[in-house]
């Protein structure tokens, strides 16, 4: 069973939030005109790299850590590119515990001149650079399908 489910633009489905909005930072990594996914371990989605921003964090601040979590690598803040927020309120993700958050999601990204050796991290089951062709034989996240399509395969 997953640990949480997402939902986006989905009012009749989708749970009613029962916590206050969640700052999340996820990433654009590109390495070769290919993007990198996690294979979540909590919901066996594909996703972007990230998570949630904590309290005394800048978004630039979360992501870096967050890469350094889930990938082993150790990268500046201040490299990360700001890309977009996302911030309608239709973006849910509802978990086991019983909490729904309302996802609001700034995306940073960084394109690497060489392959990175990447550590998978116990968040993950696997890492994997995609092509925008092998990026439609796969399931993403629905709350990250739309970011996906408009800051990588449509750039």
């Amino acid at each position: 069973m997953d640990i949480v489910k997402f939902y986006r633009g989905d009012p009749k489905n989708a749970p009613k939030t029962t916590m206050p909005a969640h700052l999340g930072a996820n990433a654009i990594l590109v390495w070769d005109d290919k993007l990198l996914l996690e294979r979540r371990r909590d919901a066996d989605v594909w996703g972007l790299v990230g998570g949630g921003c904590k309290k005394t964090e800048t978004g630039r601040q979360a992501i870096a850590r967050e890469v350094y979590e889930e990938l082993g690598l150790r990268i500046p803040a201040e490299r990360f590119q700001k890309l977009k927020v996302y911030d309608d309120p239709g973006r849910i993700a509802a978990y086991r515990d019983g909490s729904v958050w309302r996802m609001v999601i700034v995306v940073y990204g960084l394109e690497f001149s060489e392959e990175p050796v990447l550590r998978v991290s116990r968040e993950s089951r696997e890492l994997r650079f995609f092509t925008r062709e092998e990026l439609r034989e796969i399931t993403i996240a629905v709350t990250h399908e739309d970011i996906v399509e408009e800051l990588f395969v449509n750039r």
